[in-house]
């Protein structure tokens, strides 16, 4: 079907990389010709930063009925070998081989588009790594079902305005890359790839090519803002900024509506293994939430939103029992997208519901709040206690841009608390200010300043790698 959305589009440009732009018949004749390339192989491996060639490469494999793998091209050589040795008999795409599949054209003699369009849903589409930040890469599979079941339950075909434009910076491995090429595409939107990351290049480039929709990660988005001197970024044709992919903290929200104030904001919340996004806050709560007076209210930006049509959400106790409204506890989400396989084993429980491995909690609204990853749970004194209400306090000190919240072991209560924080103050007067915002048991034993947190390439703390180095500093 997305397929579908390409071949009507004729001589449109569909997708625009580094000044040279595809045509919808274009982007139809080499993912067919890339196809006939593929066609005998395993899988179709993409080792390269955003391209004009990755959608070829993506729909070519689809249409060869083989996986599409994009791998994090940045590992290491070791752990690149790794991964290349799981996958025999593959077409590995670095960036060398992109321009071919730009200049191939379409084989004669190959099946009807419709043909091709005859496959299984239920095969894999695609494979994706976990960041491994934790452990050994674990390979996420999203079939072809998961993708469409997200693509019609958020998308209305061919919706999209003439001259709609949509800005992707997130990297190809990661599940928001690969999600918002089919998502735009599906409604009409042109993509505007960018292959690196910069600040003044990402304002610079959503002005010259009147981008309408964009994605970025928490990291992103604060690079952004501190772009801009005053409260206008001057992207007059910018209606929608999507930003997730981890915690944002709310000083960089409430700034961002700032810079963009004629801007929708949409925060998005998912994982590699629901095909994407779960829940979203959408503009009009953002909008409403900055406003309002009400403390509950306000309380909704720093929220994720409401689950997505066809997705539920439920919050399980430690017993495993559904909690009540506003009691914090185990996120679970069921639906047609929701995969939760990797390799041969799924991690579906028999009703279908997925553990997400983050603690968080529901509003009597239906609001999601997210309050981070279970593992990460500091446990001081008997009392549970999230880092995330902590490094929120911390990020709304004056002096400080960036916090991580860690528990190292203690021989009295546990855990005790250090505060790895991006900024200069006192830490003594650090401390004194999250006591005053919370109670004493919350407030950090340690204020440790650093120059930077440890971080992947879409923005997600590397809390494991900073734990590591504070048990051997701070032990």
């Amino acid at each position: 079907m997305i397929l579908e959305m390409v071949a009507s589009g004729g001589d449109r440009p569909v997708v625009t990389a580094n000044g040279r732009s595809l045509t919808a018949s274009e982007l139809l004749a080499r993912a067919r010709a890339a196809a006939h390339r593929f066609r005998g192989h395993r899988a179709v491996l993409y080792l390269s930063p955003s391209h004009l060639a990755y959608p070829v490469a993506l729909f070519g494999a689809a249409l060869a009925g083989i996986p599409f793998i994009p791998l994090n091209y940045r590992l290491g050589d070791h752990q690149l070998t790794r991964l290349l040795a799981r996958h025999t008999d593959a077409v590995v795409l670095r960036p060398a081989d992109l321009d071919a599949l730009l200049t191939a054209e379409e084989a004669t003699g190959e099946p009807e588009f419709e043909q091709d369009q005859d496959q299984d849903q239920d095969s894999v589409a695609v494979v994706l790594y976990t960041s491994g930040t934790t452990a050994e890469p674990k390979a996420a599979l999203l079939r072809h079902r998961h993708l469409l079941a997200y693509v019609l339950n958020t998308q209305e075909f061919a919706s999209a305005q003439e001259g709609d434009a949509a800005l992707v910076a997130v990297p190809p491995y990661h599940v928001a890359g690969l999600m918002n090429l089919l998502t735009n595409l599906y409604s009409g939107r042109r993509l505007v790839y960018l292959s690196a990351f910069d600040a003044g290049e990402w304002l610079e480039t959503a002005r010259r090519e009147q981008v309408t929709h964009a994605l970025v990660v928490p990291t992103m988005l604060a690079r952004i803002v501190a772009e801009v001197p005053a409260d206008d970024a001057g992207t007059p044709t910018l209606r929608s900024l999507a930003y997730g992919g981890a915690r944002t903290p709310r000083p960089v929200v409430e700034r961002a509506l700032r810079v963009f104030p004629g801007t929708g904001f949409v925060n998005a919340y998912g994982l590699t293994e629901t095909a994407s996004s779960v829940a979203v806050l959408g503009p009009d709560d953002h909008r409403e939430a900055l406003a309002s007076t009400d403390p509950a209210v306000r309380e909704r930006l720093g929220s994720v939103g409401r689950p997505l049509p066809g997705v539920e959400i439920e919050i399980r106790d430690d017993d495993g029992r559904p909690a009540g409204a506003g009691e914090t506890g185990l996120v679970f989400v069921r639906g047609d997208q929701i995969s939760g396989e990797y390799g041969g084993r799924s991690a579906l429980d028999p009703d279908g519901w997925f553990p997400t491995r983050d603690r968080g909690r529901l509003d009597a609204d239906g609001y999601l709040f997210i309050e981070g990853r279970a593992d990460d749970t500091i446990i001081r004194g008997g009392e549970n206690i999230a880092p995330a209400e902590i490094e929120d306090v911390l990020v709304a000190h004056p002096g400080i841009t960036e916090a991580a919240v860690i528990g190292l072991p203690d021989p009295e209560w546990g855990q005790r608390i250090v505060a790895v924080v991006v900024g200069e103050g006192d830490p003594a007067e650090v401390r004194q200010w999250v006591k005053d915002r919370l109670r004493s048991s919350k407030t950090p034993d340690t204020i440790v300043f650093r120059a930077e947190l440890p971080k992947t390439e879409t923005g997600k703390l590397l809390r494991r790698t900073l734990l590591a180095e504070l048990e051997t500093t701070h032990a």
